[in-house]
């Protein structure tokens, strides 16, 4: 007997998730290999809509790491150079990828890139990964931690319509609080929906702006890093 219609994957559907399954298989090889080059580097993959406020957040984490702790950034576009001058206008060690449209950053993309900027006593890599929380999501790209950014301006119901991002998040910045009394976002709501999804996320409100939130940023990024160093020791 036929198998009927409604049961039936098409062709192309199945040839598509078969590529999408290798492709991943693919880059999570790399994303150990990566692991395995960056042993005692805290390697964090900072990831949001486009517009949230990375870069301006980047800038910020430079000025208050400056003295404690060496960072580098890798940034990801699809196109231009733009933030990485940015940042290495304000002093930070950056190097941009481009990915040339594509709508994320896969690992042999930073593993390619680490032969391109000076990690020499680097503590803390920071990823700045292209703005977008659907396709990032899926991708490894051998860091410890996935820091995820909301923006107030964005609405708070967005863990809920994107919760894989969420959920493969340790941490969720809620930014450009300055914005609050302007906007109808509830922080707590915000924090409840993705709580929901992934009941370890912390949750950290930061304003780039007016400094609000940045010293809570800068003591985790404090702790994880000798987290890691000391785990490194006991390994």
């Amino acid at each position: 007997m036929p198998t009927p219609k409604s049961n039936r994957a098409p062709v192309g559907s199945l040839q598509c998730e078969n590529t999408t399954l290798n492709l991943l298989k693919a880059n999570d090889f790399v994303a150990k290999a990566i692991r395995q080059r960056l042993p005692d580097m805290l390697v964090l993959n900072i990831c949001s809509s486009p517009g949230s406020g990375k870069t301006t957040l980047m800038q910020e984490t430079g000025r208050l790491l400056k003295g404690k702790l060496n960072m580098a950034v890798l940034v990801g576009d699809p196109e231009t150079e733009r933030d990485a001058i940015r940042m290495k206008e304000a002093g930070i060690n950056a190097l941009q990828i481009v990915t040339g449209g594509m709508c994320h950053i896969e690992a042999q993309m930073i593993l390619q890139a680490l032969d391109h900027i000076d990690l020499e006593g680097v503590d803390i890599l920071f990823i700045e990964n292209v703005g977008n929380l659907v396709c990032p999501a899926a991708f490894d790209l051998g860091e410890d931690y996935r820091v995820t950014l909301i923006s107030c301006t964005e609405g708070d119901d967005k863990p809920k319509k994107y919760p894989r991002m969420f959920l493969t998040s340790e941490l969720m910045l809620v930014s450009k609080s300055d914005l609050l009394p302007y906007l109808p976002f509830s922080v707590d709501a915000v924090t409840q929906d993705a709580r929901d999804i992934n009941p370890d996320l912390e949750v950290i409100t930061i304003s780039s702006l007016k400094g609000e939130g940045l010293e809570l940023w800068g003591d985790w990024l404090m702790k994880k890093v000798k987290e890691k160093k000391r785990n490194l020791i006991m390994s």
